[in-house]
């Protein structure tokens, strides 16, 4: 099995099986994200907790692609801070438009080491390997919209 295989497998997995799909009862925010180019929709909801996310969910329609990156996103950022998320999601914006950012790593073991934020926060972060499967989005500009909508509307819950 091929590296390309091997994450197309990921991906179908992901969207097959999505993780962490459905309504969030008692959320302290929700967002809904839309891809006018093919119709996809998505609604992030998020529990908070201080400036850690407890739980997140989503629902919506769309292609694989959207819906596996939403599955993925809602499990690489459930229990991290704001800061840890917003910095996953700067690395998975960089690596589905095909410039992943200098120091990252997706083995699941490095992340920007050293980092922190204006309050002293950490914002180191392990980016999960299987996000890795998204690189070669970067090859369909058309796509790239689809891979990161739910990204995106993770991105407006955090910081309005």
């Amino acid at each position: 099995m091929s590296l390309d295989d091997l994450y197309q497998s990921i991906i179908l997995d992901h969207n097959r099986r999505p993780r962490n799909q459905g309504p969030l009862e008692g959320a302290d925010r929700e967002v809904h994200g839309h891809n006018p180019l093919c119709g996809d929709q998505v609604t992030i909801r998020l529990k908070m907790d201080g400036t850690t996310i407890t739980d997140v969910r989503f629902e919506g329609s769309g292609c694989a692609i959207s819906r596996a990156s939403a599955s993925m996103m809602t499990s690489a950022v459930k229990g991290r801070t704001t800061a840890q998320a917003l910095t996953l999601f700067d690395n998975f914006h960089e690596l589905v438009t095909g410039a992943p950012p200098a120091g990252t790593k997706l083995d699941g073991n490095a992340g920007t080491p050293g980092m922190s934020n204006a309050s002293g926060e950490s914002t180191d972060v392990k980016m999960p390997r299987e996000l890795a499967a998204f690189a070669g989005v970067a090859r369909f500009p058309l796509r790239v919209k689809c891979a990161s909508m739910a990204w995106h509307a993770l991105r407006e819950a955090l910081v309005g």
